[in-house]
């Protein structure tokens, strides 16, 4: 039997992705984005099993986390944090990431981050030494959704 290996066309290109961002009824193609990364992270709690001497481990939760870099060239998070500020109420969002390289047998990709919330960011910003300016942004989701996802690649199931 042949060994099947994964075809170098499979691989996505980093830069061939989306973004959309909708806070309240209001819906942006969030193309300053650079990199964004969303991981869920399952909380667990070390459980005590009668004859073993080691401790099984129970899935009882889990959180989400992002982290955003984008270009230093929109205000509407700045905005968020002033409205904050002032009103006390905090504003929450969803963001629509979806990976689309059409050379890749993979397809397309696209999950759906809920319920986001800002930890902070940058209010302003300048560097005479660099070419461009970039921020940093941290975040914090509810819910996902993966109305997408990659297709198998030929040879990925064995069975």
């Amino acid at each position: 039997m042949d060994n099947v290996v994964m075809k170098g066309k499979d691989t996505l290109s980093a830069s061939l992705a989306e973004c959309f961002v909708t806070i309240g009824s209001r819906r942006y193609n969030f193309m300053q984005a650079i990199s964004i990364e969303a991981k869920i992270e399952k909380t667990k709690t070390e459980v005590p099993i009668l004859g073993k001497t080691g401790k099984g481990n129970k899935a009882t939760g889990w959180k989400g986390t992002g982290s955003a870099t984008f270009h230093y060239n929109t205000s509407i998070f700045r905005q968020m944090m002033i409205d904050y500020k002032e009103t006390g109420e905090d504003i929450y969002f969803d963001m629509q990431i979806t990976n689309d390289d059409p050379t890749s047998e993979a397809g397309r990709q696209t999950i759906i981050l809920k319920d986001c919330n800002i930890n902070g960011g940058i209010l302003a910003k300048f560097n005479a030494g660099e070419e461009y300016l970039e921020e940093d942004m941290e975040f914090t989701f509810e819910d996902f959704s993966m109305p997408e996802s990659f297709a198998e690649l030929t040879g990925f199931l064995t069975n």
